[in-house]
């Protein structure tokens, strides 16, 4: 039978791996017996060998890389290469052989290939097992090979925060509270056709919210918020081009930060890098906007682009108050200006039913506070976001936000939060950031008094202001410690400034 091994059309001669040749000559002995002494000299022009090996690849076309289907190789070879020319050239009359018809071999040509093999036993022999030791380490290489398609990518965070001094949102002491815990990600990025994106995140949380203690949601940790080190399915989604210009993000459990710009660089690094904080890492309009459905990010040129996007909180839930369009959700729409390559602004729209801004006080997020005494909550968020490289070594930004909540039959509330950050990279060290926040968490500044009549007030204002500076130990590992101070927590006076001191390690592979 015929064989279907496609033919190399390059010259025999000149097929040899030399990377392979070398490895050859370093693992055999220089110094091992021969029994001639031709065994030591290279295969020249003019050598039977080397003219009987020329006249063969030509007169059975072997060689067809030259536009004359000639073979032209007119130098010195080594008895290793020589022998990688035989064996290739065996392989071929084998082929030629198998072939039905009319491809006869003469006689004097097989004796030529049975006196070539016979000389040439020893290098043959040494060559072919080279190659079974080749495509035995290929095989297990393929064999134990993690995906062909997917890369995985890790990312341990230990944390440990305190709090030595402060009054809960009750006015409470807070005792000398000292946690230690993880986070734990694992990142199955997964291409099918080389411009597409699936990724799958394990995630495992051991490290809970300091807002357990403190009982408002100003200060919480960005990579806190879980005790159980369960494993979920933190993230779910396939990301690809429609064309050029446009990319679609197809989501099973997302947020607005895997299809939107945050506008936050440096610092928004996902509880891992950057801010300490869940405020400072993002501007809070962004956290109304996570779970199941699709986003979309459009450049109409390199200074403009366009994301749109619509999250459902419950959508697997087929029972009544769930599914992708009556659970929870947030519809986000965002213009984002790049006058330059450091400078970029940001205008944004958040349409949220039942979606908290996950930060600021207890009731600057409405739905956490009334969804358990039957209120459902409808919120139109407005943001503006700005970031500013003045140099490679500081960036300045910010952002202002305004969300206008109607409490579904009961009035409705305005909260107002903003943000000045200021960002050094590479201070100190390549690869190290300082960073600082100064802002007010989401805060009630008007209300219905039906509200009111519910406690819904917010009656001061209450400054957070953050420091952190993060030390980068090697390529991966990142130590930050940093500090968070609140002053009157709650947004209420009555309550002492709470002091957060803590440091994150992270680690990547």
């Amino acid at each position: 039978m015929a064989s279907d091994k496609p033919i190399d059309e390059t010259p025999i001669l000149e097929q040899i791996d030399q990377q392979s040749l070398e490895e050859i000559d370093q693992d055999t002995d220089p110094m091992s017996q021969v029994t001639n002494i031709s065994q030591l000299r290279d295969v020249q022009p003019g050598d039977w060998a080397y003219e009987a090996l020329r006249s063969l690849v030509e007169r059975y076309g072997i060689i067809s890389g030259y536009p004359d289907g000639t073979f032209r190789g007119n130098r010195s070879l080594s008895r290793y290469e020589f022998a990688a020319a035989v064996k290739a050239t065996l392989d071929r009359i084998t082929q030629v052989l198998a072939v039905p018809g009319p491809n006869a071999i003469r006689k004097e040509d097989l004796a030529i290939l049975k006196r070539l093999e016979a000389e040439y036993t020893l290098e043959l022999a040494i060559l072919r097992g080279k190659v079974d030791a080749a495509t035995a380490r290929t095989a297990e290489l393929e064999l134990t090979a993690f995906s062909k398609t997917t890369k995985l990518a890790g990312e341990v965070i230990f944390g440990v925060a305190t709090i030595p001094t402060g009054e809960d949102a009750t006015g409470k002491d807070i005792d000398d509270a000292t946690i230690f815990g993880h986070r734990t990600r694992l990142n199955l990025k997964t291409s099918l056709t080389g411009r597409d994106l699936l990724l799958t995140r394990l995630q495992a949380e051991g490290l809970g919210s300091l807002s357990n203690r403190t009982l408002t949601p100003e200060g919480d940790l960005a990579f806190a918020g879980d005790t159980s080190s369960d494993v979920v399915i933190d993230e779910l989604l396939y990301q690809f081009p429609i064309n050029n210009n446009t990319q679609v993000v197809v989501a099973a459990n997302a947020d607005a930060a895997d299809f939107t710009n945050t506008v936050n660089p440096y610092l928004d690094g996902d509880g891992a890098r950057g801010a300490l904080s869940r405020f400072g890492t993002r501007p809070s309009i962004y956290y109304q906007v996570e779970g199941a459905g699709v986003g979309v990010r459009h450049n109409f040129s390199d200074k403009l682009e366009l994301s749109l996007g619509y999250l459902g909180g419950d959508a697997d839930n087929p029972a009544a108050g769930g599914g992708l369009f009556n659970s929870s959700y947030g519809a986000l729409a965002q213009v984002l200006f790049k006058p330059s390559d450091r400078a970029s602004i940001g205008l944004t729209y958040v349409h949220a039913y039942n979606n908290d801004l996950q930060t600021g006080s207890n009731d600057a997020n409405l739905a956490n506070l009334l969804n358990p005494l039957g209120f459902s909550v409808v919120t139109n968020s407005y943001g503006v976001e700005a970031s500013f490289q003045i140099s490679p070594q500081f960036v300045v930004g910010g952002w202002a936000g305004y969300t206008a909540a109607r409490v579904i039959e009961r009035g409705d509330a305005s909260i107002w939060n903003w943000a000045v950050t200021l960002a050094f990279p590479d201070l100190g060290k390549k690869g190290n950031l300082a960073g600082l926040i100064i802002g007010m968490e989401p805060k009630v500044t008007n209300q219905a008094e039906s509200l009111s009549q519910l406690g819904i007030k917010d009656p001061d204002t209450s400054l957070h202001l953050e420091a952190f500076y993060q030390y980068q130990l090697t390529d991966n590992i990142a130590l930050t410690p940093g500090i968070i101070w609140l002053t009157a927590p709650d947004h209420n006076a009555a309550n002492d400034d709470i002091f957060i001191g803590t440091v994150r390690t992270t680690f990547s592979f």
